[in-house]
């Protein structure tokens, strides 16, 4: 592989090695799917480049991407680089408030959008910000300036020698994007990554990967995260072909249709495909439906390491046989691997995705780490459940007395942009920096995620509880789709669930009992009862200041739109402690009854009765 050391050096690769790529990047638009080859990425991201100069752009330059995942997003991104200029990807469904502190904060001077409908929604707020100087989209727009015409502005440039020239002059160490963190409180901080944090990065995640040139890859996850991102480079690092998903309902289709060998995600997907599994299943007949669940059981206790257990072996071998090769092929039936990242993937899934030969590498890191920090992988001790595999081979961790984790490698973040103080905070004068998770090594080599130290809280009685343990937990339910729990200053932990309704429609109809509605299926005492019964189960493993003691059930899921989710998919807890205050102070000061353990163990999960 050609030497990298600056991220537009990986077009050196489709210059050399991958010229031949005929369909490196693909979209369907209008049903059907066009694809760029290594040749379009070449002479675009030239033209790209050489339009921006005849603009004015110089080195340093600030220009924002609020765009979907497409193959323009590439050709933007290295044509932006190639010069030097900075790239600031926004999300296109922040705020009108998020948009404006980015874009005054950053100083941006030019804006690519992807369609109309995004430019609606930020049309309002570029026009207050004297900053701006152009704006190009990518689908063509009346009033807007289409990207063809910065193409067809660097095919007219009369000096595209100077291209090399600002490449060769541009080192390793320059900033390349400021990523402004989604953050789960207050306002988004810049993260200024260089070339060599994302390329130390990138590099490190390639060696551990079983990837080959024309493998095929999903895009679905944001690429203006940090995670999606990085995994873009690596792809394009082995020459895969990258399908472009901008409809997450479409997924199922995506992947019927494309037959990935990998692709990046985030837990709630995990989840979700395993809760349409569950769901199905509980449909079946009832000799299918038992097959079934003792499948699901089998895939629940593999291991690693079964070579001694042969008894086992030949049940899980059947069932892949009769069960498990289904929900393979509702995948594509060619994966090779999934990463999973951003956020904390129960274990028992992890140990389920596995035995059904569909593996799941669990990753960790922050955009502060551009991003990855440990990853398992296939390798001799890659892969210890309930953990997020070894360190990168650049990484170094220290965990502090507190438990927090602190991290020193090539890829930790050259600053906050325009925050010197907020720096400070973070990165100490020895160059660790302070990852706000907690956690710990095990084994001598394996990282474990704990919890946020931000999150975890004091009951009112002076125990701390890490609510994301608990959470996690509680979410194996098949009855719970979204659970946050509360306990700060409080004498007792209480927590609000949200049903999984899917699955609670199909266990009302079974049992025949009236679902109504989402609002009346929450004020139904026996499906208040049923969750219950859940609580009562996960209960039983908790420390008895960490028991959740009451809940309310509501009838509207948390989403990003309406701001309890973050872009990644995390709590905001803050804004959902304001949101649901009454009801938050109801479990505390209701007279009702609570909800606590029940003596004595239960030997089945409720999830295996109906």
């Amino acid at each position: 592989m050609e030497q990298i050391t600056r991220l537009f050096d990986l077009l050196e690769l489709y210059r050399n090695e991958f010229k031949s790529l005929e369909t490196l990047f693909n979209v369907r638009r209008g049903g059907v799917w066009q694809s760029s080859s290594a040749r379009d990425y070449l002479e675009n991201s030239r033209l790209i480049s050489l339009g921006l100069l005849s603009l004015g752009v110089s080195k340093g330059t600030r220009i924002a991407t609020v765009m979907v995942n497409c193959p323009e997003w590439n050709f933007f991104d290295m044509g932006i680089m190639q010069i030097g200029a900075v790239q600031v990807p926004i999300y296109p469904t922040v705020s009108e408030e998020t948009y404006r502190y980015i874009l005054t904060d950053a100083r941006v001077e030019y804006l690519i959008v992807s369609n109309a409908e995004i430019y609606s929604r930020i049309s309002s707020v570029v026009a207050k910000i004297g900053s701006i100087k152009g704006i190009y989209c990518i689908e063509k727009v009346t009033g807007l300036k289409s990207w063809d015409e910065l193409l067809q502005a660097g095919n007219k440039y009369d000096h595209p020698e100077e291209l090399e020239t600002l490449k060769t002059s541009i080192a390793p160490d320059e900033l390349v994007s400021i990523i402004y963190t989604s953050g789960t409180t207050g306002r988004p901080k810049g993260v200024m990554l260089s070339h060599r944090n994302f390329v130390s990065n990138f590099l490190a995640i390639r060696a551990i990967l079983p990837l080959k040139v024309r493998d095929r890859a999903l895009s679905f996850l944001p690429l203006c995260h940090v995670y999606e991102r990085i995994a873009g480079y690596v792809f394009q690092s082995f020459g895969v072909s990258v399908h472009y998903v901008q409809e997450m309902e479409e997924l199922p289709d995506y992947l019927l249709d494309v037959k990935p060998h990998a692709f990046a995600a985030v837990p709630r997907v995990l989840e979700k495909v395993y809760d349409r599994i569950v769901a199905r299943g509980r449909t079946l007949s009832k000799p299918g439906r038992g097959l079934f669940f003792w499948a699901l059981r089998q895939g629940h206790k593999f291991e690693p390491d079964q070579s001694r257990k042969r008894a086992y072996l030949i049940k899980l071998k059947l069932a892949n046989l009769l069960i498990f090769n289904k929900w393979r092929n509702a995948l594509g039936g060619q994966i090779r691997f999934i990463v999973s990242g951003s956020a904390a993937l129960n274990p028992r899934l992890t140990k389920f995705f596995w035995a059904a030969r569909i593996p799941v590498l669990d990753a960790y890191g922050l955009t502060e780490t551009s991003p990855c920090v440990a990853m398992s992988h296939f390798g001799e001790g890659g892969l210890k459940f309930g953990t997020v595999g070894p360190l990168l081979a650049n990484v170094l961790v220290n965990i502090a007395d507190d438990g927090e984790i602190l991290v020193k490698s090539p890829g930790v973040m050259m600053g906050y942009y325009n925050r010197p103080e907020k720096t400070a905070e973070v990165m100490d004068a020895e160059g660790w920096f302070h990852t706000g998770d907690i956690g710990v090594m095990e084994d001598g080599k394996f990282l474990r995620i704990t919890d946020r130290k931000k999150e975890i809280f004091k009951t009112s009685t002076g125990r701390y509880v890490a609510p994301q343990v608990i959470e996690q937990k509680f979410k194996e339910s098949p009855f719970i789709e979204q659970i946050m729990v509360i306990g700060e200053n409080r004498p007792f932990v209480t927590a609000l669930i949200i049903p999984d309704f899917d699955h609670l429609r199909n266990w009302c109809t079974i049992k025949h009992i009236g679902y109504g509605s989402r609002e009346k299926a929450v004020l139904n005492p026996q499906i208040i009862k049923r969750i219950q019964r859940e609580v009562d189960w996960f209960n039983q493993d908790l420390g008895q200041t960490e028991k959740i003691k009451k809940f309310r059930l509501l009838s509207s899921e948390w989403s990003m739109a309406n701001g309890e989710l973050s872009p990644t998919l995390k709590l905001r807890r803050k804004h959902i402690l304001e949101k649901y205050k009454k009801a938050i102070e109801e479990l505390y000061h209701a007279t009702g009854k609570s909800y606590h353990t029940k003596k004595g163990r239960k030997e089945n999960p409720p999830e295996t009765k109906l």
